[in-house]
């Protein structure tokens, strides 16, 4: 069936248009909504290459083309945290780790699709607005199709390791002095303009790359109990929870998870309305927090991720920096995965909560984790690090063997 784009909101649908982003009734921003013509068994999906990304889920996606613009992105791992869910007391607990993307976030899933429909529809050139990791695989998939970018970027607030890929892929980079919301305003703007196509999660069509992830989970374990998710701009949890919904209504599976969005204290304009027991986010002009990617404080997607938080009965929750960091800390020392900081606060606000009695322990949990730790080298300096310096060989030999049987502790530094 012809997909609809349907509001939010009041739920008035419209023809599909690649650039009708919000409801002429009422503002708010439309989602897809279709019926596939064709439902192959879900073991298909596993059986086809790994090569094709997200697109090996085609029958689910709105977009049907030959010639997606694709790097293979999705297909991430799932691991599972035997240490972490000891300390936490849940019975399996993994991560899906988003790091593995092409250039390292969860956003190249989206970026495939909303590359691919704007080659289709004949734009010169892409715009978005971001922190880093939106401009970052916009750049790089922008560059694959041969659009040319514009990224609108808060001046002197987005991380090194993805300032770096934006540039290296040849994005026009416009500097904005103030937040990342303004820079939004701006690329919402230029959107308007027939030679420009946005990327930002307000369009719908991005968010259908990123709800391939449920599909993958729902691949390998089933149906979760609960996923944890960090919250920015609020659309990968509302794309993931629209995923699981798909499954359902398409008679994969038969039942959903409890979605649970987790925001930097410094950055809660949903979280904190939702614990203070209203019905709208508290905005705020001046967001902060070391997690840089999820540093907003007008999150466009709110009422698509209030949704999907309040009809799985699930939860928002807000974490500090210093929780944050400490999540970042146990899974690169515990488990081996570097996270960036907004990644790892999807595990912070898990561990949080099952200090408030969250869990039962007979769950299986799954925390999203977005984006690789290279993407914000500057976060190792928040961590402790042991610095042995020697001046030869010998001395190295007689240091290393010192600290080994526990004969020195000989310096603590901050890297």
């Amino acid at each position: 069936m012809r997909p609809r784009l349907r509001c939010v909101n009041c739920g008035a649908e419209y023809d599909p248009s690649p650039k009708l982003f919000t409801c002429p009734k009422c503002g708010h921003l439309l989602e897809v909504v279709f019926t596939p013509d064709e439902l192959p068994p879900f073991t298909e999906f596993r059986r086809r290459s790994r090569m094709m990304g997200i697109w090996r889920f085609k029958e689910l996606l709105p977009l049907k083309t030959e010639r997606p613009v694709t790097m293979g992105e999705g297909s991430t791992p799932l691991i599972r945290l035997e240490k972490l869910e000891k300390i936490i007391g849940v019975r399996r607990l993994y991560v899906k780790f988003e790091g593995a993307n092409p250039t390292g976030s969860f956003k190249d899933r989206g970026m495939s699709l909303a590359i691919t429909l704007a080659r289709e529809v004949g734009s010169k050139a892409v715009v978005a607005a971001s922190t880093g990791n939106t401009a970052a695989s916009a750049a790089a998939y922008a560059a694959r199709a041969g659009l040319k970018t514009f990224l609108l970027l808060p001046r002197g607030k987005v991380a090194l390791g993805k300032l770096a890929q934006s540039i290296m892929h040849g994005a026009i980079i416009v500097e904005i002095e103030g937040n990342f919301d303004l820079a939004l305003d701006t690329a919402k703007e230029l959107a308007k303009r027939d030679e420009f196509y946005p990327l930002n999660s307000f369009n719908p069509w991005r968010l259908e790359g990123q709800k391939t992830l449920g599909f993958e989970l729902f691949e390998d374990i089933g149906v979760p109990d609960h996923i944890f998710v960090p919250v920015g701009n609020a659309g990968n949890i509302s794309a993931i929870w629209k995923g699981f919904k798909e499954l359902k209504r398409w008679g994969y599976s038969d039942s959903l998870p409890k979605m649970n969005g987790i925001q930097a204290e410094g950055a809660s304009p949903i979280a904190s309305a939702f614990k203070a027991g209203l019905r709208a986010p508290l905005f705020t002009d001046s967001p902060e927090t070391v997690a840089t990617a999820i540093r907003i404080g007008k999150p466009v997607n709110w009422l698509k991720a209030w949704k999907a938080v309040t009809e799985s009965g699930g939860t928002f929750e807000s974490v500090t920096d210093s929780e944050i960091l400490r999540a970042q800390r146990l899974l690169a020392r515990e488990e081996g995965i570097a996270a960036e900081p907004a990644g790892a606060a999807s595990v912070a606000g898990l561990i949080k909560l099952a200090s408030q009695g969250y869990f039962n322990g007979d769950e299986t949990v799954v925390a999203v984790v977005t984006g690789h730790g290279l993407k914000d080298p500057d976060s190792a300096r928040f961590h402790p690090t042991m610095r042995l310096r020697a001046i030869s060989m010998d001395d190295a030999i007689e240091k290393v063997m010192e600290v080994l049987e526990g004969r020195s502790v000989e310096e603590k530094a901050v890297g």
